[in-house]
């Protein structure tokens, strides 16, 4: 039986980690991120295929290329959370479970932070746990999965 294969998305502004507001996002780079995940994803005997954009479009392109190749997605929409219609839509055309992960905590930050047009359409929301919060979310759908 083959692996799982699941999407894991990176919004806006993720590929500056490291740099990018260290007191708020800390100093682990999308690299440290992604190799994190490729090694936990092993031990789940999962597949991932990795996409990171600002573009809005190519977020939305991504989703919709993982219908029929994937079977679950794990996303941090970055910005496009609190703005992005486009992005929730897609999810949810996908039939696909979607986690969505988020480094800081949303909910102690500005108040606009805390609407998510992404989580009515996610199986769950992790948040605050810095980079585990993309391990937390590849865990419960990997168990969501039965792996």
């Amino acid at each position: 039986m083959s692996a799982a294969k699941i999407l894991v998305l990176h919004g806006p502004n993720l590929n500056l980690l490291g740099v990018r507001e260290p007191g708020v996002y800390g100093t682990t780079t999308l690299e440290g991120i992604n190799q994190a995940l490729r090694e936990l994803a092993a031990e789940l005997s999962l597949e991932l295929e990795i996409v990171q954009s600002n573009s809005e479009g190519a977020l939305v392109d991504a989703i919709q290329g993982a219908m029929g190749t994937c079977q679950g997605i794990l996303i941090n929409p970055a910005a496009y959370t609190h703005t992005s219609v486009a992005i929730r839509d897609a999810i949810a055309s996908t039939a696909l479970p979607a986690v969505e992960v988020h480094l800081s905590n949303v909910h102690a930050r500005e108040p606009f932070r805390s609407h998510s047009f992404i989580a009515p359409v996610a199986v769950g929301q992790i948040c605050g746990f810095g980079p585990d919060s993309y391990l937390l979310g590849l865990r419960a759908l990997a168990k969501r999965l039965g792996k």
